[in-house]
């Protein structure tokens, strides 16, 4: 069964950058949609940015114009490429498929926005 194993998370002042990554164990970029999603403490999960099979890319308002989401298939491979982070963007992130499906959560990595 594929796994997707995220990391790249870290402790960065506001202001800072962050490259997140999401390795897939197997070939699963040809059949979904990927996106990267993230829950903060006392909130739900929501998703903030996603990638299509054609390269399409939509993001959340909240990290529209700061967030940048890409894929590199033959490295089986998502990235986040996040700008300008804000403390409300304190929270873990997670890559899953589009819908997301429970078999592929992961443990996420911690993204802290902090002075």
């Amino acid at each position: 069964q594929v796994q997707l194993v995220e990391s790249g998370g870290g402790l960065v002042q506001p202001g800072g950058s962050l490259r997140l990554s999401c390795a897939a164990s197997g070939s699963i970029f040809n059949i979904y949609a990927m996106a990267w999603y993230r829950q903060a403490p006392g909130k739900q999960r929501e998703l903030v940015a996603r990638i299509t099979g054609g390269g399409t890319t939509n993001y959340g308002d909240s990290v529209k114009g700061r967030f940048t989401i890409s894929r590199d298939s033959a490295k089986n491979t998502v990235y986040l490429q996040m700008n300008g982070l804000k403390p409300e963007d304190t929270a873990v992130y997670y890559c899953n498929t589009v819908p997301a499906l429970y078999k592929y959560w992961g443990q996420g990595t911690q993204v802290t926005v902090s002075s």
